[in-house]
This record gives structure tokens, C-alpha cells and sequence, in this order.
């Protein structure tokens, strides 16, 4: 059972004049607004000839979470992968922080990464590691800690995701909500400012999905991550989202507030939301 931690520990310790004139004086516009953490713009790419995303605009501010909605097959997770660097598009402009990444060799996505995580729906742990070994990992790789602050560091992010109790076992042991968790332990130990969900409640019971959205929005109240999570569960994007990314038939079908996407009438969006309220009873 993926136990919900009670009273979760801060990580804010993680390594992470003169008078006034009497006429009022009128300041100047401000013209360096922060660029958002994620920008898509009219972003395509097909397989074998096969149109996948077909012209995709998004942007994410700092510090919000997009969820990206859709049936299977409509490019959810194609568009996580084109942030990563992992596929590269046929068109159109992908910028993180400000930076475009689509030109990038291998080398300056790494640098990349290091500023974006992505969790997968397998968790992508090494099964010959511990669970205690796999979030340790990243922290090691990265350098600049000793090895008692390292694992007082995995200790407070086991601990965060409700983990700790399994530090020891190997990732085959686990269920796979408990991997996920793990996952996303290790996710924060490389000390990311954006983190990717690949469709977290995957193969999980309701009981388990409700917990890895706790653990979601924690790290965005407590730590201020700026997070894109592909599902097709609308009861999870409920508790999570600011914005909404609607995909349908490779496009962009909507964008924009939750709100404005639950009381949309747009019969596509209806369509996807009966059947989501169909299939997925609410919890």
C-alpha cells in the first residue's frame, strides 16, 4: 500500500530610502517579462507519414501545471518526449526557459535535463539498485554533496512520497504506484524546475491514483515545480490542472483555463468528458 505521508517535512534546505517627491513620478513600462518555463509553437511530427501532432501551440508559465488531455494515440506523450529531446520535430519551435532546444545537439540536451525531469510509466528504475540506491543516484551523478548529506537528502524525499518504508527492497518487489512514487523521488533528487508525468495513474486502482495526485500537488505547493502531466483521467487532471491541453485528431482541439474546458460545449469535448465520467466513476 502507497501510504499517504502525514505532515510532510519542507525541502527549503534541499541543495537545490529617500523622500518622496510631492509630484507623482510615472515609471516606465516593464519590458522584461520572465519568458514561461515551456513554450510549443505550431509543433508537428508524423511517423511513417502519419500526421501525430499537427501544428501544437501550448506555453506554461513558472510554477503552473499543465495537464495534457485526449483519447490514446493522440500525442500526449509524443509531446513529452519532443520536450526531452528524445524525438525531434518536423516543424514549428519548442522553447524551455526561453532557450530553443530544437536545434540542440545530444550535448546541450543534456544540459537541458538538467533542468527537466520527466517520470515514465514503467518509473525507468535500475532493478539492480534498492529503492535507497536508485534515488541516491542522481544526487551522486550531480556531485557536490558527501555521502551522509546524500542520504539525508533520499531519506527526506522517501519520506515526501511516502516511500521510506521500502528504501531497502529492489524495485521488482514494488507494486507499481509504490514504483511510481519511487520514481518520482528520484525525479526530485536531480533537482529539476520542471517535472513531465507520463500518465501516472496508468495501471493503478483509484486508491493509488488519488495518492500519487497528493503527492503532485505537494511538490507544486511546497516546492513550486512547474509540471506537465499526460492523462486521460479526468478525475486526476480535476485536482491538478491550472491549464488544459485538449488533443484531438493531432491538434490543439483547446487550450486554456480548466474551468473554461469543463463547461465548454463543444461537442468533442463533451464527447471525452461523458465517456470519461463513463468509464472512470468519480472517486
Amino acid at each position: 500500500m502507497l501510504d499517504e505521508p502525514s505532515n510532510p517535512e519542507p525541502l527549503d534546505g534541499l541543495p537545490l530610502g529617500p523622500e518622496m517627491p510631492e509630484e507623482p513620478v510615472e515609471l516606465p513600462a516593464a519590458t522584461d517579462a520572465p519568458a514561461p518555463a515551456i513554450v510549443f509553437k505550431d509543433v508537428s511530427i508524423s511517423f511513417s507519414g502519419r500526421p501525430i501532432l499537427e501544428e501544437v501551440s501550448f506555453s506554461v508559465e513558472k510554477g503552473q501545471t499543465l495537464c495534457i488531455l485526449g483519447r490514446s494515440g493522440v500525442g500526449k506523450s509524443v509531446a513529452l518526449r519532443i520536450l526531452m529531446g528524445f524525438l525531434k520535430p518536423d516543424s514549428g519551435s519548442v522553447r524551455v526557459d526561453g532557450q530553443e532546444i530544437t536545434s540542440l545537439n545530444e550535448d546541450g540536451m543534456q544540459a537541458v535535463r538538467k533542468h527537466i525531469t520527466m517520470v515514465f510509466q514503467n518509473g525507468a528504475l535500475f532493478d539492480s539498485l534498492t529503492v535507497r540506491e536508485n534515488v541516491a543516484f542522481p544526487l551522486r551523478e550531480r556531485g557536490g554533496l558527501d555521502e551522509s548529506q546524500v542520504q539525508q537528502v533520499v531519506e527526506r524525499l522517501l519520506g515526501l512520497v511516502g516511500a521510506d518504508d521500502v528504501e531497502n527492497l529492489l524495485p521488482a518487489s514494488l507494486s507499481t504506484g509504490r514504483r511510481r512514487a519511487v520514481a518520482i523521488a528520484r525525479a526530485l533528487a536531480a533537482q529539476p524546475e520542471v517535472v513531465l508525468y507520463d500518465e501516472p495513474t496508468t495501471m493503478v486502482d483509484p486508491i493509488i491514483a488519488r495518492r500519487l495526485g497528493g503527492i503532485i500537488q505537494r511538490l507544486k505547493h511546497q516546492l513550486g515545480f512547474t509540471s506537465i502531466v499526460v492523462t486521460h483521467d479526468m478525475r486526476f487532471a480535476e485536482r491538478l490542472a491550472d491549464i488544459v491541453l485538449f488533443l484531438h485528431q493531432g491538434r490543439a482541439h483547446f487550450f486554456g483555463m480548466l474551468k473554461d474546458f469543463l463547461a465548454s460545449p463543444d461537442p468533442d469535448i463533451r464527447q471525452f468528458l461523458v465517456l470519461d465520467e463513463y468509464e472512470l466513476p468519480k472517486r
